[in-house]
């Protein structure tokens, strides 16, 4: 059952995002645990070594594409622009319920991000097989 679930490409998506997550957020606290309280410096880092992580993955284990600077910089581009979403909509969209605005940054923006990875950043047939 779980091969068969593996073989959906936006499975193996929400998989690698979720690892991506877990890692951000260990590398952010043991940033802030072991070298200094800075949150500005802790995310960003975090986010750094998820978005190294998240694009090998991605690029390899869902897409199927080779690694590519030009792949490199449209996925950053998605996935930068994603978080200046999540903080608008975290922070500026007049909705007074937090679980509604948390329930769009959660499950709504990955869902985008997918399709946009899809149709843009891994849009061309260039597929490879790559070893590992």
């Amino acid at each position: 059952m779980v091969q068969k679930a593996l073989q959906h490409k936006i499975i193996r998506y929400g998989l690698t995002g979720g690892i991506s997550t877990a890692i951000h957020i260990s590398v952010a606290y043991l940033y802030i645990y072991f070298v200094d309280p800075s949150l500005f410096i802790s995310n960003t880092l975090g986010f750094m070594v998820a978005f190294v992580f998240s694009y090998l993955v991605q690029s390899i284990y869902v897409f199927k594409h080779a690694i590519r600077l030009s792949k490199a910089i449209k996925y950053f581009i998605v996935q930068f622009s994603s978080l200046l979403v999540a903080i608008f909509v975290s922070d500026y969209l007049p909705l007074e319920n937090s679980y509604i605005k948390t329930i769009l940054v959660i499950l709504i923006l990955p869902l985008i991000t997918y399709v946009v990875h899809k149709f843009w950043t891994f849009k061309d047939q260039q597929h490879t097989t790559p070893t590992l």
